[in-house]
């Protein structure tokens, strides 16, 4: 068929690179082009926040119009965001606002910045648009294959986008929003350029009531669920403890240890490179060795280890021990996610899967939203270290509700 052609794949995968391209290219680096307008953790803590609450509140409703209008407009729709939210950002922080009188001393740079997270965290449907041309074009039989690009883009986006932002941050600071932007760019091209439809009219399916469109309405369907109630629980509070964590990651690097760009920028790149491993390569075989119950509860004590040891560093120790942190926090948390979202699976009839998992992502987009805004109040009213024993707080709740839950049958261990 038509749309079959090579040439759609790599529209699919260069789309899935480019959404999370972007995002690790610009979230390392935050505090450092922040600088200029703002160094509260408040302050960056609702910015990073910003990007997911657009994601979580729009992801439906792009969704919905890919299915009645087709994947073509949509991805192109989308990607073109992408372009404009990342090209604002880096205009914003580029422009020498103090020359600019009737600028100068205002909240315009910092409501830009804003505004251009907002649209790129709108735009942010992107991958589920991209997963969905990959389903049109795949049979039953070969359609795990293809969805493994998924992955396959998300590990090379956590790995380049730290690699890349922290070398062009050693040239400039700016420079890797650039390049973020220049990227989108050269995907949107092509989507235009390559991409056919891939949704036929016959397929088209009418826009949903408001309702349905809802994130919400979701979410409140999986929490009446007494199945699963416990474990959508501990996955959102687990999101809430790692996304408000790491959100004040880079400004604690930064204050602490007075460290520039490219060892931040190497700690993500070292935490893109243990999670593909684990996710890429690892997960199969030890879910067959100890199953998904007792994987959960040992990536939940890396994690909260990998916690730990941050605060515990010293500005003479911090590059190695700050590096095995964040390899032992990449290690727990490539065996929460997707140990935490079987469970919930394993537990649902074939009807109810779509919903939840769907939750689930939902879920992960709140806690993101609601995670860095409250640990930047906490870094900056209780104390730089406080948001990391808060989030060891709540990995605690987080065991006591997976631990509290029978695993239910589990594969035995060999």
């Amino acid at each position: 068929m038509r749309w079959s052609r090579p040439s759609t794949t790599l529209c699919a995968f260069i789309t899935l690179l480019n959404d999370r391209l972007g995002e690790s290219i610009v979230f390392p680096l935050l505090p450092y082009l922040l600088a200029s307008f703002s160094g509260s953790g408040r302050t960056l803590g609702l910015l990073a926040g910003s990007y997911a609450v657009a994601q979580f509140a729009f992801t439906p409703l792009i969704g919905a119009l890919s299915d009645r209008f087709g994947r073509r407009p949509v991805m192109a729709g989308c990607v073109a965001g992408s372009v404009l939210g990342l090209g604002l950002f880096a205009l914003t922080i580029t422009i020498d606002w103090s020359a600019i009188p009737w600028a100068a001393g205002t909240a315009l740079p910092l409501t830009l910045l804003f505004v251009a997270r907002l649209i790129d965290g709108v735009s942010g449907g992107t991958a589920a648009t991209a997963g969905a041309v990959l389903a049109d074009i795949s049979t039953p039989e070969n359609r795990a294959k293809a969805f493994g690009l998924i992955g396959v883009a998300f590990g090379l986006g956590f790995i380049l986008g730290p690699a890349l932002g922290g070398l062009l941050a050693g040239v400039n600071v700016t420079l890797p929003v650039w390049a973020a932007a220049a990227f989108a760019l050269v995907n949107l091209l092509l989507v235009l350029g390559l991409l056919p439809e891939t949704h036929p009219i016959e397929a088209r399916l009418p826009l949903p009531r408001k309702r349905e469109l809802n994130p919400f309405t979701q979410l409140r369907r999986v929490f009446t669920n007494p199945q699963v109630r416990r474990l959508c629980l501990a996955f959102f509070l687990f999101f809430l403890a790692f996304n408000g964590f790491t959100a004040v990651l880079v400004l604690y690097f930064k204050q602490a240890f007075g460290w520039g760009p490219a060892p931040a920028a190497t700690a993500f790149l070292v935490v893109g490179v243990v999670a593909t491993v684990v996710q890429g390569g690892l997960i199969g075989p030890l879910v067959q060795r100890f199953g998904e119950w007792r994987l959960s509860l040992a990536g939940l004590g890396f994690v909260m280890a990998g916690f730990l040891q941050v605060p515990l560093a010293t500005p003479a120790n911090a590059q190695p021990l700050v590096f095995i942190a964040v390899a032992i926090l990449a290690l727990g948390t490539g065996l929460v996610t997707p140990c935490l979202r079987s469970l919930v699976s394993r537990r649902l009839d074939a009807a109810g899967q779509g919903a939840a998992l769907g939750s689930l992502q939902g879920l992960q987009s709140l806690g993101s939203f609601l995670g860095p805004p409250l640990a930047g109040v906490a870094y900056d009213l209780v104390g730089r270290q406080s948001p990391f024993w808060l989030g060891i707080a709540l990995m605690l709740g987080v065991v006591a509700l997976v631990a509290g839950r029978s695993p239910g049958p589990e594969r035995s261990p060999a």
